[in-house]
C-alpha cells in the first residue's frame, strides 16, 4: 500500500499539496506515482514566473520505463521549481513527500486547495484503481 499523508491534498493524477506557512504550496508527485514510474533519471522542474493553469502540465519526470508529465493541480504562479532535482532525480523517489517536492506556487486561490482530495479520498481512489 502507497504511503498517503493525511496532511496532504491530493489529484487524482497523482500530484499532492502541501499549504505552507506563507499561504504558498508545494507540489510532488505522490509515492504510488514514483513507484508507478520506476527509478527517475531526469526532472524538468517549472521556471520561477511562470503562471501555469490547474491541470495543465508544468513538469516533467523521467524513469528508465518512461517520461510523463507532472499536472498543476492548482493555477498560480511558480515561485521556485526544485534545483536540487537537476542532480539527484531519485530524491523524488527516495523522499517523495519531502525533499523530493517538484515545485512551490503561489495559488490564485487558497480555495481551490481544499476542493482537492483529502487523503481518505485519494486511498479510495487508489483502491479504486487497482
Amino acid at each position: 500500500m502507497s504511503n498517503v499523508p493525511g496532511d496532504l491534498r491530493y489529484t487524482k493524477s497523482h500530484e499532492w499539496v502541501r499549504t505552507l506557512p506563507d499561504g504558498s504550496v508545494e507540489i510532488g508527485v505522490t509515492d504510488h506515482a514514483q513507484a508507478a514510474l520506476g527509478d527517475l533519471v531526469f526532472v524538468e522542474v517549472p521556471e520561477t514566473g511562470r503562471e501555469v493553469a490547474a491541470g495543465t502540465a508544468f513538469a516533467v519526470v523521467e524513469s528508465v520505463k518512461a517520461a510523463s508529465d507532472v499536472y498543476s493541480p492548482l493555477g498560480g504562479e511558480v515561485l521556485a521549481g526544485n534545483d536540487a532535482l537537476a542532480a539527484q532525480p531519485e530524491l523524488v523517489n527516495q523522499d517523495p513527500y519531502g525533499q523530493g517536492w517538484i515545485a512551490r506556487l503561489k495559488p490564485a486561490s487558497a480555495a481551490h486547495v481544499e476542493a482537492l482530495l483529502d487523503a481518505s479520498q485519494y486511498a479510495e481512489h487508489l483502491a479504486s484503481e487497482a
